[in-house]
């Protein structure tokens, strides 16, 4: 009879492990599928709206882009390519690099651009950024040399 319930108390036991195995793997597939989705949710086309001008970490000033200007940020796994419209000369500016984001910071590193952000890129080729993304909007923001808020660009997705 004792062997009977050895015997019966493994069995549950392997059961009980295979089961916790199967949610391991559950819950492990569903972190992959979350991680994917965040890592590509800026996949695709944006569109500058507008700023956010801070003091002091705080949002002090805000105002559209549509009045000044237009600025496209297209996307893809890894490279990132800005272009802006100004009314005044059509073909500046506009950057092209590698990005990554992780840990709500955005990595923008630059390789070529128009005649000014060419001698921009000169001098400095990697932007970094604080970044707050949600599934159709984001914001780039500006962090001073003591980690206080500059500014931010906010774009909305529009494709």
């Amino acid at each position: 009879m004792k062997a009977y319930i050895l015997i019966f108390g493994l069995a549950l036991l392997t059961l009980s492990s295979c089961k916790d195995a199967e949610a391991s793997a559950t819950i492990t597939d569903e972190t992959e599928v979350e991680e994917a989705t965040v890592k590509n949710g800026l996949k695709g086309a944006w569109e500058l709206k507008g700023f956010y001008n801070y003091k002091d970490n705080v949002v002090v000033d805000s105002f559209s882009n549509s009045a000044i200007s237009r600025q496209v940020k297209m996307y893809t796994d890894t490279k990132v390519m800005w272009c802006k419209l100004l009314k005044t000369d059509s073909i500046e500016f506009f950057g092209y690099g590698s990005y990554t984001y992780e840990d709500g910071i955005l990595t923008e590193t630059l390789e070529f651009g128009s005649a000014f952000m060419n001698d921009v890129i000169e001098e400095q080729q990697e932007f970094t950024f604080q970044f707050e993304l949600e599934p159709n909007r984001f914001e780039q923001i500006e962090i001073d040399e003591d980690g206080n808020r500059v500014y931010s660009e906010n774009y909305v997705r529009i494709e």
